[in-house]
This record gives C-alpha cells, structure tokens and sequence, in this order.
C-alpha cells in the first residue's frame, strides 16, 4: 500500500493515531488539573511501566492537555549523568517569562526572578539572560543546598503564578534517572507546595522502580504521589490501537493478522506500531492477512534488534551482556537472583555489583527483593539470537604476586 498514507508512528514518544486504552489515566489527569487551576489540594502523578508501553506518549498527552488549559508547563528528560538545576533552570525561566514579567509585574513575580537569579549563582548552571535589574532575595535559593533551595525556588515560582491566577505543572521524563539527591530534593519541593497548598504539581514517568527509589529518597514520597501502573494494553484496546487508524484509510486487517499481531507483540504499544507501520508498507491490498503479518515479522525483528534493542544492548559490558544472557536462558521471567547466579555458575554476592549496574542504567528492575526483571519487554528473546550459545561465567583468576 501507499507508504505516504501509512497511518502509524513507531518511535519514542510520538503519538500514536489513536491512544487506545488510557482513557482512565487521562480522565484522572484531567481531574487533577482541574483541581489544581480550583485551587484544591493535589496529588502529583508518576507514571510507572516497561520499555514500550506508552509513558512518554501518554506523558506527552498530558503535557498538552495541561497547555490547551493555559496552566504554566515546564517539560524535561532527565537523562543519566544530567543535573537537575541545569535542567530546570531555563525552564523556570522561560515560565517567568510567560507570567509577564515586562508588564505589571507583581511582587511575586518580581521577587521569583530573584530567587530564581540565586538559585543560578549558587549551583552556577546556565539559564539564559535575566536582564531584571531586580534586587537579590537573600537568603532564599542561595545556599547551594539543592534540597534547601529547590523548595524554595518551587515556592517562589508558584506563588509567581497564584498571584496571577495560573498554575504549574512539572513534567518530567525518566525521573529514574535522577540521583538519589536530586530525587530527594524534588521530592521535599514537592511536599512544601502540597502543604502550603500552592498551584505547583508534578507529572512524570520512569521505569517501574521508580516508585521503590521515591520511597527510598524520602518515606512520605509514597503518600505524596499516586503512581499509575501503564501496561500492555488489552484485547480490546490492544486491536482498536492496531485496526481504528487503518479503517479511517479504507484497510481492514482479518481477525486472525490481527490475533498474530497480537501474540508477537504482547500488547505493548510500541510494537504494536512498529508491526503495523511495516505490514501496511508490504500489503498488497487494503486487506491486511495473516500471511502479510507472518511475511514481515522477520524483518520487524531484525529491525528491533538493529536499533530498539541493540543500542541498549551496546552500553553494556561484556559481563553486563553476561548476566542479561543468563536471564534469558531461564525464560521470560522474572527471576530469582540467585537462580541468575546459580544460570551463571557463580556465587549471587559475586555479580551483585553487575545486577546494580544493570537496574542503575534501567536494563533491570527488581519488584520484590531478592528478584530481577527485564525493564524492555521482549528483551530474553533477543539476547538470546545475540548470543546463540550461553557460556557459564569464568572469573578470572588473579595473578600471585611474586615473592
């Protein structure tokens, strides 16, 4: 068929023709901003799933429902070794910006560009000009402290924009990647704005140990958010994502391409998109079979393992790829730690470094202690065609030292 009509969008974070299946996720959004714009107390929201199951596009969603209500947005990706005050900074800035600082500018707002000028200095990061000619605050955002002075930065900022009848929202993407630090400090600035009931909230999404790490930061954390769990999708919704968008282009797929779709992709929306872009390109017609879906699912494959899967599979070391390998061997999981070390011949204490190794650069994830999970689904079955044959693990023996 017509490449140019193809309806899907296979890709991180991109929105998908139609976002079946988080209805319920977007209506308690939607509650939440409403309340927030009210003035009435909130919680913030921490999306939690696998690789693949939408958190970023959902995130996005939510990013523009938030705008289309004329709520202040500031959006980051927190990436592994980024800091979150050069992060933020800019954004914060940007949302001064927006509250009209050049034309009547209110006390607040005057006194959140100067706290916001302290907060700069103290952690020395870059945000863009602040041609303000305003007086320091001192003794707010200026000790260099970040869980002192993002509360205090968070305030200023927000009651900046209470005093001009607005509101906040923070989004933030692969909040995993945060360090204990910084998810600490985020996290206090976030309970100071739900205690003096200021217009200020918290949207993100992480990896599913993000809620045991925000636990672990500060112990209120859990009490503070609410944390949705996104998963595959359904039956149902999982086919609406698949056949809606291709039924609008005159398409039809039989029910069981359908059903194969369904069984190699699991539900999860990324592949979902990915199996669907690739079968209307090889179509013949606008009917969709199943012989079309098992035709391409090959080369979907090897399309996944060249870049969705080999890219995370690269950032590894050799005894990272070891351990994942291991993993595989023992099915799709999860599994139990020391099944892993006992797969590769070892002692659990002695690759307990790597298994940390692997949940810091969210390759795996641990629900319950003592167990270990793949954070990409489909991940066992491509380290298993990377490495066709599993050896055990030989540690290396270290060399005596000459007397």
């Amino acid at each position: 068929m017509d490449r140019r009509t193809n309806p899907y969008a296979p890709g991180a974070g991109l929105q998908p023709p139609e976002l079946a299946g988080r209805d319920r996720f977007i209506e308690d959004a939607a509650i939440d901003m409403d309340r927030l714009l009210d003035g009435r107390p909130n919680r913030g929201m921490l999306l939690l799933g696998l690789r693949g199951a939408g958190k970023t596009v959902l995130l996005n969603r939510l990013y523009q429902m938030a705008t289309a209500r004329g709520i202040h947005t500031a959006k980051i990706e927190a990436p592994e070794g980024g800091t979150l005050p050069q992060l933020l900074a800019p954004e914060l800035r940007r949302i001064l910006y927006g509250l009209d600082l050049k034309t009547a500018a209110g006390s607040r707002l005057r006194q959140a560009v100067s706290v916001l000028r302290n907060f700069v200095g103290a952690f020395k990061v870059k945000a863009g000009e602040i041609e303000f000619g305003i007086e320091p605050a001192p003794g707010r955002a200026d000790t260099g402290s970040l869980e002192h002075d993002l509360p205090d930065l968070f305030a200023a900022v927000a009651e900046a924009a209470n005093e001009r009848h607005s509101a906040i929202i923070l989004f933030i993407d692969e909040v995993q990647y945060l360090s204990s630090k910084e998810l600490g400090a985020l996290i206090v600035g976030c309970h100071e704005m739900a205690q003096a009931n200021l217009p200020f909230l918290l949207m993100g999404a992480g990896l599913p140990q993000l809620a045991a790490l925000a636990g672990n930061a500060k112990s209120y954390a859990e009490r503070l958010f609410n944390y949705p769990q996104i998963g595959p999708l359904g039956f149902e919704a999982a086919r609406n994502a698949l056949v809606h968008p291709a039924q609008h282009q005159g398409v039809s797929f039989d029910d069981d391409a359908v059903a194969e779709i369904l069984r190699v992709t699991e539900g999860y929306p990324y592949f979902l998109q990915e199996w669907g872009f690739q079968v209307w390109n090889a179509a013949a017609d606008n009917r969709i079979r199943r012989t079309d879906v098992q035709r391409m699912t090959p080369v979907v494959i090897a399309h996944l393992d060249a870049n969705f899967f080999r890219v995370r599979f690269d950032r590894l070391t050799a005894l990272q790829q070891k351990y994942l390998r291991a993993m595989a061997q023992l099915g799709p999981g999860p599994y139990r730690t020391r099944d892993i070390a006992a797969e590769l011949g070892v002692a659990a204490a002695a690759v307990a470094t790597i298994r940390q190794q692997l949940i810091d650069k969210g390759m795996a994830w641990s629900q319950r202690h003592g167990e270990t999970a793949f954070t990409v689904p489909l991940f066992d079955s491509f380290m298993k065609r990377q490495i066709p044959v599993f050896e055990k693990h030989k540690p290396k023996r270290r060399k005596k030292k000459r007397q």
